[in-house]
């Protein structure tokens, strides 16, 4: 299928635009302002803005994993280094199941891939309300042996500032990944340690972020809130509780024009480099379980 479907979803002051092409966000706004910033055609999209990554969310070191006793081999589609990033499915079309005023349902019978040999039943659903944007996942493993699974989503977010050095972050995770070329050693350090800490509300400045974070604080309801605060206003963006690592970005890799005008804050379950760290939240999805989670802007 060539074609690229976009839909707008509406509710109240909500507007969000996806595609049926890699099940995508294409922007959200609130009152007509950009609250995940947007793009028009799969060709004018810049540094995976709204992409959706399954099954695995990140970089995997090597392009190569052992699972069960098996290494696998993936391609090496990182243009910074010899791993994988980002799974299989933001360059496939996906079906559009389910659609109404402000609601889309996307599904995908993923079949593997190389290096993954493991089928899956994919859906996402978007989904608008008074309270702003809700992404919800589900994968279903429909093969005859478990599998590792993951599942990452790839939004920058926007209070309207021109730059995000003068917003206020408010990240309430204790620890990151020590990384190496965009790969975690294995280390891990409290945030204090690596002088990332913005678990109070903190101005960014000029701290560059490309990091995955993990060890999160949660609400009553049991959600994670990454809150950008500037030029008047406020985003929080929640992670319910299958989502215990977050990636957070500031574009330095995107052409000039992007850099820093944005922040990308990537909810994944699993930290980067999982199938290598199964115990950084990677899950072994048993033949004809399913995994579900969900997070949202508002």
């Amino acid at each position: 299928m060539n074609e690229d479907i976009e839909i707008v979803l509406r509710h109240g002051a909500w507007e969000a635009v996806v595609a049926a092409y890699g099940a995508s966000l294409r922007g959200v706004t609130k009152d007509g302002e950009p609250v995940a910033t947007g793009y028009r055609g799969k060709a004018n999209k810049q540094g995976g803005q709204g992409d959706v990554l399954i099954p695995f969310p990140g970089r995997i070191g090597g392009a190569t994993y052992t699972w069960d006793g098996e290494t696998h081999q993936l391609p090496q589609t990182d243009k910074d280094g010899p791993n994988a990033i980002h799974g299989f499915v933001r360059t496939m079309d996906w079906t559009v199941a389910e659609q109404s005023e402000s609601t889309v349902r996307f599904t995908l019978e993923f079949t593997g891939a190389q290096g993954y040999p493991f089928p899956l039943d994919l859906e996402i659903a978007y989904t608008l309300s008074d309270t702003g944007l809700e992404c919800a996942f589900a994968i279903t493993n429909t093969g005859t042996v478990a599998a590792p699974v993951a599942a990452g989503f790839h939004p920058y977010f926007t209070v309207g500032s021109e730059l995000v050095n003068t917003d206020l972050l408010t990240l309430p995770f204790d620890s990151v990944l020590e990384m190496k070329q965009f790969i975690p050693t294995g280390t891990i350090f409290h945030v204090a340690e690596a002088g990332l800490d913005y678990r109070q509300p903190s101005t960014i400045g000029t701290t560059v972020f490309n990091h995955c974070f993990l060890s999160p604080k949660r609400d009553d309801a049991g959600r994670a809130n990454v809150v950008l605060t500037g030029n008047g206003k406020t985003v929080t963006v929640w992670m319910d509780e299958s989502f215990d690592f977050v990636v957070l970005y500031t574009g330095e890799n995107m052409p000039a024009e992007h850099q820093r005008c944005s922040l990308a804050i990537e909810p994944m379950t699993c930290g980067s480099d999982g199938f290598n760290h199964p115990e950084w939240g990677l899950r072994r999805l048993d033949p004809g379980a399913t995994f579900t989670g969900s997070w949202g802007v508002g």
